[in-house]
């Protein structure tokens, strides 16, 4: 991997994101740009750790389903639980298939997830959905004939309108069979106006963009809500007391089924 492709002059968001959850695999630039989104947005902290917990009561939910494939865009940095770790808890035989489209996050995850054949980690953009799914790293782990869930946790934000976000999600969907499911997160300025911490992603390797409530709720188009449907993401099916201002966590979250192949 060349210099070129890991740039650390501007803040990532995967890198950003790192930061606000504690870990350890993030640079100055990131750092800064985690404490000025904090100070404009001082529930940010609480709110990525709800995402996250969210994500993990989802893949528990898919999985407690009968799926047995996953395949997450996005993925960001390693942090444990991984998606692989919280699912084989449940079900030893789940084959899960990690994307992101920076270099580090597949330098850092090639070294520190244990993986098996049931497992892969590959470079590919969101943007250019199809790519993905002929990515051979992902054809070797997904079955795309059996049921399949799509993870897009706190991602769908980094797609401007222009990217055609909807199509990107129609052209994965129109990939999943009958039975497969979408999870999602998206962050808001439903609940406050965030123009001031938005402007922190200005000048990093990819612009925030925030969504309504009923604009990402479009995002599910051809699947089902199951309940309790499009919430903040405490709130989606909580195993634990909701944390201090989850009230205010700007992250919308859901899971939805594809009922017809």
């Amino acid at each position: 991997m060349s210099a070129e492709e890991m740039d650390t002059t501007r803040p990532h968001p995967a890198r950003i994101y790192d930061y606000l959850l504690g870990g350890k695999i993030n640079y100055e630039v990131d750092q800064l740009a985690g404490d000025a989104l904090a100070a404009k947005a001082p529930e940010v902290r609480i709110g990525v750790q709800a995402n996250r917990a969210f994500l993990q009561r989802a893949v528990r939910y898919v999985v407690g389903t009968g799926v047995r494939q996953i395949l997450d865009i996005g993925t960001g940095l390693p942090t444990s639980p991984n998606v692989h770790e919280v699912a084989h808890e449940a079900a030893p035989d789940i084959r899960v298939a990690y994307i992101d489209n920076d270099p580090i996050v597949k330098a850092h995850a090639d070294a520190l997830l244990s993986r098996s054949g049931a497992t892969s980690v590959a470079l590919g953009d969101l943007r250019d959905p199809q790519a993905v799914l002929d990515h051979p790293d992902v054809r070797r782990i997904i079955d795309f004939d059996q049921p399949v869930a799509l993870l897009l946790l706190a991602v769908l934000h980094f797609v401007t309108e222009a990217e055609q976000p909807a199509q990107i999600i129609a052209t994965l969907r129109d990939a999943l069979p009958a039975g497969s499911y979408l999870v999602l997160s998206h962050a808001t300025g439903d609940l406050a106006d965030r123009d001031d911490a938005r402007a922190v992603y200005n000048n990093a390797t990819a612009t925030m963009n925030l969504r309504s409530h009923a604009e990402v709720e479009r995002f599910f188009d051809g699947f089902d809500l199951v309940e309790p449907g499009l919430t903040q993401v405490p709130f989606w099916r909580p195993d634990t007391p909701p944390p201090p201002r989850a009230a205010e966590i700007g992250f919308y979250g859901g899971v939805a089924r594809k009922t017809t192949g």
